[in-house]
Parts: C-alpha cells; sequence; structure tokens
C-alpha cells in the first residue's frame, strides 16, 4: 500500500503567487528561496544582481501546517492542498525559520497592524517556511503570453507598454492615460487588477467597461487586456518593482504608472527626491511616471495638473472611490467625470430591476417614436443622460 504524503494548505493567494512563479513571470526568481537567499535579498533587495523586494517563500500559516513542517525531512515529498484539492506536490529541499513581522515590514515598510493589509496579510503567514522543486497538479494553460506575442505580430510591433489599473470604475482620467499612453508605444498590455476580496465592482464588469471602450473609442488591434490577480507580493510600497518584473516577463519593454500610484511613495535620499522607481536594478524595462490628469472649469477640458496655471480651486480630480459613491447611490455622474455609456452599464449590473415598471417610466418621460418597444435599464440610463445634458432651460 503507497504512503500516503503530508499535506499542507495554502489559500488562493498562495496559488496565484506559485504559478506566477511556475509561469515564469517572476523572472529572475524561479523556485522558492531557501534560508541562504532570503537572507540576501532581505538584506539588499537583489537576487542575482536584480531587483526583488523580498523573499520568495512559501510559509503558510495555522497549526495543522505548523506541525507538518516541523516534522518534514529533505527529499521529502509533501501535498500543497488548495480548497481542499491537490494543488501541487513539493519534494523538500529544506525548512527554516522566519520573522512573519520583518517579512511584513518588507512587503509594506510596517508591521503597523492599522496599516491596510498589514493585519490580513500577517495572519497567513506563519513562523516556518518550506523551499525546493514543486509540480502544480492540473494546471491551466497561462494563454496571455501567447496572446500579447499574437498582438505584437499582428501590427509588427516595435515597443509594447504594460500599464497597471483597477479601472474601478473606468473614469475619464483613465481614458486619458490610455490614450496619452498609445502615443508613444505600438502595442498597449492593460493589466487589469483582479482582487481576492469581494470589490465593489467585480472583475467582469470593470473588463465589460474597459472593452467597450477598447473597441468603440481607440485604433483596433493596438491593446490587449490581461487579468493580474492582485495577490499581497503586489501590495505595499514595493508593488512597482513587481509590477515591472511581471511586465517584463510577460514581453513588454515600457512600463507606464500613474502619478497617483499607490507604489509610487517619494523618499529623500542624497538631498535630492526620489521615487521607489530610481530602485529598480537590472529589470531591463523602461518605466515612466504619467501625469495626473484633472478636469479644470476654465480650461474647460482635462489637463495634467503640470500643464494648467489655473490652481486646484479650479481643478476637479478623479478619485475613483468618490465616482463609485454616487454610482452605489444609484446616482448618474456627470460626463465630464465618466462615459454615459460606461455609467450606464455600470449602473444597471449594480442595481438591477430598481424599476417598478421600466417600460411606463421610459414612455411617460423620455422622448419615443410613439412605439412600445423593450428597452432595457442600460438604454433607459442612456436617454436619461440625453436628457440631463440639454441646455435649453438651463
Amino acid at each position: 500500500m503507497l504512503r500516503k504524503n503530508k499535506t499542507l494548505l495554502i489559500d488562493k493567494e498562495a496559488a496565484s503567487a506559485l504559478e506566477l512563479l511556475k509561469d515564469g513571470l517572476l523572472s529572475p526568481v524561479e523556485s522558492l528561496m531557501n534560508e541562504e537567499q532570503s537572507k540576501s535579498v532581505l538584506k539588499t533587495g537583489l537576487f542575482n544582481g536584480k531587483s526583488f523586494p523580498f523573499p520568495f517563500i512559501l510559509a503558510p500559516s495555522g497549526k495543522m501546517n505548523s506541525e507538518v513542517l516541523s516534522s518534514l525531512e529533505p527529499n521529502e515529498e509533501v501535498t500543497i492542498l488548495f480548497n481542499n484539492k491537490p494543488f501541487a506536490e513539493l519534494r523538500v529541499d529544506e525548512v527554516f525559520h522566519i520573522d512573519p513581522s520583518e517579512r511584513i515590514k518588507q512587503i509594506y515598510g510596517t508591521d503597523d497592524i492599522s496599516h491596510p493589509g498589514v493585519f490580513t496579510t500577517l495572519k497567513r503567514i506563519g513562523s516556518l517556511a518550506v523551499c525546493g522543486e514543486y509540480t502544480l497538479v492540473n494546471k491551466s494553460s497561462n494563454n496571455n503570453k501567447q496572446a500579447i506575442e499574437e498582438a505584437k505580430k499582428l501590427i509588427d510591433a516595435k515597443h509594447t507598454t504594460a500599464l497597471v489599473m483597477a479601472a474601478n470604475p473606468l473614469h475619464r482620467a483613465h481614458e486619458k492615460l490610455i490614450r496619452q499612453t498609445l502615443e508613444h508605444t505600438d502595442l498597449l498590455v492593460i493589466f487589469l487588477l483582479k482582487p481576492y476580496t469581494e470589490s465593489n465592482l467585480n472583475y467582469n464588469i470593470r473588463k465589460e467597461t474597459l472593452d467597450y471602450f477598447i473597441n468603440n473609442f481607440l485604433t483596433k488591434n493596438h491593446v490587449v487586456i490581461v487579468p493580474l490577480e492582485n495577490s499581497y507580493i503586489f501590495a505595499g510600497y514595493n508593488e512597482i518593482i513587481i509590477d515591472a518584473i511581471v511586465a517584463k516577463n510577460y514581453g513588454c519593454d515600457k512600463l507606464t504608472i500613474g502619478r497617483n500610484h499607490a507604489g509610487l511613495g517619494m523618499f529623500y535620499d542624497c538631498n535630492s527626491n526620489k521615487s521607489i522607481v530610481d530602485k529598480v536594478v537590472g529589470i531591463d524595462i523602461e518605466i515612466t511616471v504619467a501625469s495626473e490628469y484633472v478636469y479644470c472649469d476654465i480650461c474647460t477640458t482635462l489637463v495634467s495638473k503640470n500643464t494648467c496655471p489655473h490652481g486646484q480651486h479650479h481643478q476637479i480630480s478623479y478619485s475613483a472611490t468618490s465616482i463609485l459613491e454616487l454610482l452605489e447611490l444609484g446616482i448618474l455622474p456627470p460626463t465630464i467625470l465618466i462615459r454615459k455609456e460606461i455609467s450606464a452599464v455600470i449602473l444597471s449590473k449594480l442595481h438591477q430591476k430598481r424599476f417598478k415598471n421600466l417600460g411606463k417610466l421610459y414612455y411617460d418621460i423620455l422622448p419615443t417614436e410613439g412605439l412600445l418597444e423593450e428597452h432595457t435599464e442600460t438604454d433607459f440610463y442612456l436617454e436619461l443622460m440625453k436628457l440631463y445634458q440639454t441646455t435649453s432651460l438651463t
């Protein structure tokens, strides 16, 4: 009778990170780090002479995991379970102690549990790490690399730029950033963040609105959308370094980030202002920090804060949180903030079947040709926005 392997339990975030590694998207790191490598990365922020912000290790928390890790011997095989199903088989090379608090500091820059993400991440990291070669069980193929390569060949792209965004929701400043980035590249790869926790707008809604914008308002065949599962390794002030590494391994030679990117925090060094971008070493990708865009009521258009002279009291910023709050309340945001077609899609998804008699409401308050026709909630919002935009009585 075959002896059953010991098992370790992991969550979705750990599973995603292990898949990224096997897909070759975290190179120069190609395997779980051992204790010596981990200490070196903690000290230098480099792996094989290239930037990598923290040790890439597997240290799952929990009493059962701790007991199993404590009992493992070199060359022993262990089965890694995700959702109670075999996810990977690992041959043990080494088990070693880590300091979870130190790891948290390396990721977030702090171990203060009041910091967003720190408390959650701290709960899922144990004090024992295991390294060794592993193979994934029933691995699904990642076709995104192939899709990018095919898109490059189709237009004979010489330069490919990555842009990481949540588009939660997709607003006018996002559109401006996408257009400006396309001005300086052949192919644009938008990495659309896909979080683990429930987000206000789920991934499918955000993907649908982004697809709509790309298909209707941009030149064809110049944009590819790739889902990027937003695990804890992308958190904190080192996020941009991981973004750059993943983008490079997906075949991009440029990365554009917004000025309000969460990981861009400025720091003071040697009498000059620098950002985390200046710490990227050995990753052959050009990183550009884009302007912050605002709506100026004197310029009456979307402008860069770098070029608009009229000051903050004339500028409307594009706060995704505030725009989303309007949508969640069922309010149509002004079209200077978000395209009406996108608002209509989002409202119809967030507030399904909110109208008692949509047909009657549509017929009573909107101009029609007198014919009773079937109309969707999306149609209703679009026509309602047209009424908001009439100016004859204003």
